[in-house]
């Protein structure tokens, strides 16, 4: 079936620009390391232009061309001094609106997947900017256009302002930990963190051979299985036996887990409803002792920023695998007050946590619209490809 649309080149639709050179040092200044490639947004550094760098005019998207596959593309709605390494494309307004191709070259796989294909070198793969205007893309009629970005426009403001509600859902959460944590004034104890709990941390090296691996049964906690208070599931499962030879590493209900390898300092409970299995080594279980401390609150004081730096303070290992002390980590001092106050901090603290629980769902929602939308919007496109 014909499409009704002409298929074009990028090079047939886009401006031919002559891109000025800005003085050296000048800021803001972007990099492909700069963009965000999940959200397709800037994030700006405290960093200046080097020579070379190049000025990228408003209304126009950048697209890398170093690591190509990584998707580092982004729609400038200003001037900016940008590294050489993107291209700049900037259509003609009588082919297409430049938000129309960021939200199809930046969010197609179609568009990821032909970059791929044309990426050279392994170390530092890149596409010549010939490559990247030699794409084609099937083109709307500009009223087309229009209505796909206004919608996919209206979703990104959404998202922005979910985010934002989060970031400073965030920032009174932490405002409102240490001003309840503080113990100035209180008659509270101090005691060390090896005194409140028990502590476990998973087993290492020959304990856990990948030969002992089975499909499914009992879960290997690792790292990245921790994430805002809950565990995903991996790949790795361990059998019965393996499982009860290794007990101790069990997790329960109620216990705290700290990612202590690699990314240090992630702090999860575990949920009364979890996946049974055992911790590695990257994953350090703190059993809290009930007369002393109460889980929940034991979990908001690991999460404060001076709990976090003192977690990550004394390290050893490489700079691409630091490994924390559990032995140091123990000796970390704490506030403790009565179970009573604690248990009033909780409640707190607890109300802020659900609202932002509800903004990540928020988040995650506005997601799966976007995508949906996205999809839809550019079906008819994909049909004919």
């Amino acid at each position: 079936m014909k499409s009704p649309w002409p298929t074009k080149k990028l090079g047939e639709i886009v401006e031919k620009l002559e891109l000025k050179k800005p003085p050296i040092n000048s800021w803001p200044y972007i990099e492909i390391g700069d963009i965000d490639i999940e959200n397709k947004s800037i994030v700006f550094k405290d960093k200046k232009s080097v020579n070379g760098a190049i000025i990228a005019p408003a209304d126009s998207v950048l697209v890398s061309r170093v690591r190509p596959s990584r998707g580092a593309i982004v729609y400038l709605d200003k001037d900016y001094v940008v590294s050489s390494a993107f291209s700049v494309i900037k259509p003609k307004l009588t082919e297409s609106f430049s938000k129309f191709l960021f939200y199809w070259l930046g969010f197609s796989k179609d568009f990821i997947r032909y970059l791929q294909g044309k990426q050279k070198g392994s170390n530092y793969p890149s596409v010549r900017e010939k490559d990247i205007l030699n794409y084609e893309i099937l083109l709307p009629p500009l009223p087309i256009q229009q209505k796909i970005v206004e919608r996919l426009d209206a979703i990104k403001k959404a998202q922005e302002l979910n985010n934002k509600q989060i970031e400073l859902t965030e920032e009174l959460f932490q405002s409102l930990l240490h001003r309840e944590l503080d113990p100035k004034g209180e008659n509270w104890e101090v005691k060390r963190l090896g005194d409140i709990g028990v502590f476990k941390r998973g087993p290492f090296g020959g304990s856990l051979k990948k030969e002992i691996f089975v499909e499914s049964g009992y879960k290997v906690y690792e790292q990245k299985n921790v994430i805002y208070n809950d565990f995903t599931l991996g790949n790795y499962f361990i059998d019965e036996k393996k499982y009860k030879e290794m007990i101790d590493f069990a997790i329960n209900s109620g216990d705290l887990i700290i990612s202590c390898s690699g990314t240090i300092g992630k702090v999860v409970k575990v949920p009364e409803k979890v996946q049974p299995g055992i911790i590695n080594q990257a994953l350090l279980k703190i059993t809290p002792i009930k007369k002393y401390i109460i889980n929940d609150f034991l979990k908001f004081l690991l999460e404060t920023s001076l709990i976090q730096e003192r977690l990550t303070a004394n390290t050893r290992g490489s700079a691409i695998r630091n490994v924390a002390s559990v032995v140091e980590i123990k000796r970390i001092k704490i506030p403790l007050p009565p179970l009573e106050t604690q248990q009033k901090i909780i409640k707190k603290l607890s109300a802020v946590q659900e609202y932002k629980k509800k903004l990540l769902e928020q988040k995650q929602k506005l997601q799966e619209l976007f995508e949906s939308v996205l999809n839809k919007s550019f079906s008819r496109i994909l049909e004919y490809r």
